[in-house]
């Protein structure tokens, strides 16, 4: 299987991790309600629902054998724009928002042979961060 990863690009791995990584939250309970939600300052994976809970997840696909995970690469660069895109996103959803008592920011890391690694709360925002 790492063969086959390893000649792929990183747009093919990008969007398979992706699909791995939302068949898992589906599994998981959740549903999800926006996939790639971009703006000009920033892009969001998915995001998705759970009973009053909503969670931005960034999706990172590691099919290399590097020192470094790729979870590494959700600096505090790239959570500042996660971040900006779900203030928005709160910000053009009153309806949704009324039904939602906690947010979360996770990461799925989809490693080779497809292991998917859930890192929940991965970051956040001090503060009530719906007040924006």
């Amino acid at each position: 299987m790492k063969k086959f990863f390893k000649n792929l690009s990183s747009i093919i791995k990008g969007n398979y991790g992706e699909k791995l990584a939302e068949s898992y939250l589906r599994k998981k309970g959740f549903e999800i309600i926006e996939r790639n939600y971009r703006l000009k300052f920033g892009e969001v994976d998915l995001i998705a629902k759970k009973k009053k809970l909503l969670v931005f997840v960034e999706v990172k696909s590691d099919f290399s054998n590097k020192e470094f995970g790729a979870e590494e690469k959700v600096d505090f660069k790239k959570q500042q724009k996660i971040l900006r895109v779900a203030r928005y996103y709160i910000l053009k959803n009153p309806n949704l928002m009324k039904k939602i008592e906690e947010i979360r920011f996770d990461v799925i890391v989809v490693k080779n042979d497809e292991e998917v690694v859930h890192y929940e709360s991965a970051f956040f925002e001090e503060g009530d961060f719906t007040r924006y």
